[in-house]
């Protein structure tokens, strides 16, 4: 049975059409915040206000299957509205906090997070079951009811007793550069480990680029956990989106199966790092002895704030591996896919790293790059006050000269590139093809992370042709820049199988889910679960067949 015969099958969906409107983007649809979605009591904060407490956390111990982490009942008693096939951003289906309440039922929760007009009925509820409990007000007794309620093992210590309040935040500005990048520091290990895309600076640019924004489907909420003295403790990037371009990790038939049912996939509420398919942490927490707390927090905060807007799901792409198994604790289902990623096996110099490769590829690389020289191109590694305004708009030109073409999108504007170069210094690593006359005629954008270099952006000049030139601007330069810097790994973005017989290897990506609809959320579960089968298989068979590797890296197959 397909996705949405499941769907439809189980669910019984009413639609309540209500304004909506689009615009023409280049080549796609790009769904706008309507002002009838922003009139929605429960939705006017997310457009207009800057930051705003949308719930207070105790200590987050609940086990994945508590109902603290499930939404009740059946989506057959949500309004929704019929999806359009011009209009992708389609706020209808929305419902009030009463009907909410009418609908659903709800198991008191272990630990609440509310929000503000939630706090003093649960408040209510809280006092009446101490007092039938016997046991809040004795620390010991109390911790030991907390913990047996939590779904803990025994053994397990709780979190560190503390008080949480998350807010959202409409614009990253609203939040000071300082906290946030702290979180983001902690949270990738070091800034030896620093990862440029979750910096407050690279977010920043997106925003106030215009690139990400509400008129193009991108709705900053991004959510900010402060503990008992106001000190900022964790964040998470995330968007309230109208479609689902930009992201990399493709949900368009699970869309297309939710709409086919009646319902409206869009908005959904995505965390990532906008059009940056880069593997790193998104639950940016400060070190301590509340992390783990924290890290639960802002878990429940995501999944409330689903709630709260009646979105159909939430999604977290290109996470670290520690904090997709931490979301898999707390109720997401997991997904992953696959990036090919060049490793740094203690190479010296790019010579080095070929004669690690068997002979023909070898062979195949040496030529590919002595004919890239043949044709008079010059290859230089620019960075920091090196790239120049003349660059930038330079690039600019090649990366719409490849966006513009089939299928391609242009996502990020002119002033996007000027303020990364601005902003990020010595992070940014722009590589430039020059010709015989010392003319710009094509680049490679890459950022520098403490680990890792991670391949962005390609063009060339329009109507010009250089054989080779993107595997050399792209990925030899990448392969260079990376072992002169000693650095571990070379990520050169989204698909590719022309990369393997160039050094890179398959690599599992990550990405967690959460769907409220418990029939839709089965049929998803299922897909998922084939796919990850068909995705490991594959991680396998290109390890054994395809290693251009004499002496083969082994991939890691405990990608669980």
């Amino acid at each position: 049975m397909s996705t949405a015969t499941l769907v439809a099958s189980n669910q019984a969906f009413k639609p309540q059409c209500v304004d909506s409107r689009t615009r023409i983007h280049g080549n796609r649809t790009v769904g706008v915040v309507t002002e009838a979605y922003r009139e929605q009591p429960q939705c006017r904060m997310a457009a207009h206000a800057q930051q705003r407490t949308i719930r207070t956390v105790r200590p987050i111990q609940a086990a994945a299957d508590s109902p603290l982490l499930q939404r009740a009942g059946p989506l057959s008693g949500v309004p929704f509205g019929r999806s359009h096939a011009n209009s992708l951003f389609n706020y209808n289906h929305l419902r009030s906090s009463h009907n909410r309440s009418q609908n659903h039922s709800r198991a008191t929760p272990v630990s609440a997070a509310l929000w503000p007009w939630q706090q003093q009925q649960q408040q209510q509820q809280e006092k009446a079951q101490s007092n039938r409990s016997g046991v809040v007000g004795a620390a010991g007794s109390a911790a030991a009811e907390e913990t047996e309620r939590s779904g803990l093992r025994s053994g397990e210590a709780p979190a560190t007793a503390t008080s949480l309040t998350v807010t959202v935040s409409s614009s990253i500005a609203s939040i000071p550069a300082a906290d946030w990048d702290a979180c983001a520091l902690d949270a990738a290990g070091g800034a030896e480990k620093h990862n440029p895309f979750v910096s407050h600076a690279f977010l920043q640019c997106l925003e106030e680029s215009r690139s990400a924004c509400r008129e193009e489907g991108w709705l900053p909420q991004h959510l900010v956990a402060r503990d008992s003295e106001e000190r900022i403790v964790g964040v998470l990037p995330l968007y309230l989106k109208g479609h689902s371009y930009g992201e990399y990790v493709f949900d368009h038939s699970w869309a297309n199966a939710f709409m086919r049912a009646g319902g409206s996939y869009y908005p959904k509420l995505q965390s990532c790092v906008p059009f940056t398919p880069a593997t790193g942490p998104r639950l940016l927490v400060r070190a301590g002895p509340d992390r783990e707390a924290v890290l639960g927090g802002l878990c429940q905060a995501m999944k409330q704030v689903a709630d709260e807007y009646a979105v159909s799901s939430v999604h977290v792409t290109f996470p670290c591996k520690e904090d997709w198994q931490v979301m898999a604790r707390h109720g997401f289902m997991q997904r992953i896919g696959m990036q090919y990623h060049w490793r740094n096996r203690g190479y010296g110099s790019f010579n080095d790293f070929l004669m690690d490769l068997k002979q023909s590829k070898r062979k195949t690389i040496r030529q590919e790059r002595k004919k890239v020289a043949a044709q008079g191109l010059k290859l230089l590694r620019l960075r920091g006050d090196d790239i120049k305004a003349h660059h930038w708009d330079s690039f600019f030109r090649f990366y719409c000269n490849t966006t513009n073409r089939k299928w391609g999108q242009t996502y990020l504007t002119r002033e996007f590139f000027h303020l990364l170069g601005e902003r990020l210094g010595d992070q940014v690593l722009l590589v430039a093809a020059e010709d015989g006359t010392g003319r710009m005629v094509g680049g490679a954008l890459n950022l520098v992370g403490g680990e890792a270099v991670f391949g962005r952006n390609w063009g060339a000049l329009p109507g010009t042709h250089y054989p080779f030139l993107h595997f050399e601007a792209c990925y030899y330069q990448a392969i260079e820049a990376a072992i002169e810097a000693g650095l571990a790994r070379v990520e050169a973005g989204a698909q590719g199988e022309h990369k393997l017989p160039r050094g890179y290897l398959p690599t599992a990506t990550y990405s967690a889910h959460h769907i409220p609809d418990p029939a839709f959320r089965s049929a998803i579960a299922g897909f998922l679960e084939r796919e990850t089968v068909q995705v490991q298989y594959a991680l396998s068979v290109i390890d054994q067949e395809a290693n251009p590797f004499k002496k083969q890296p082994v991939v890691d197959a405990n990608i669980m």
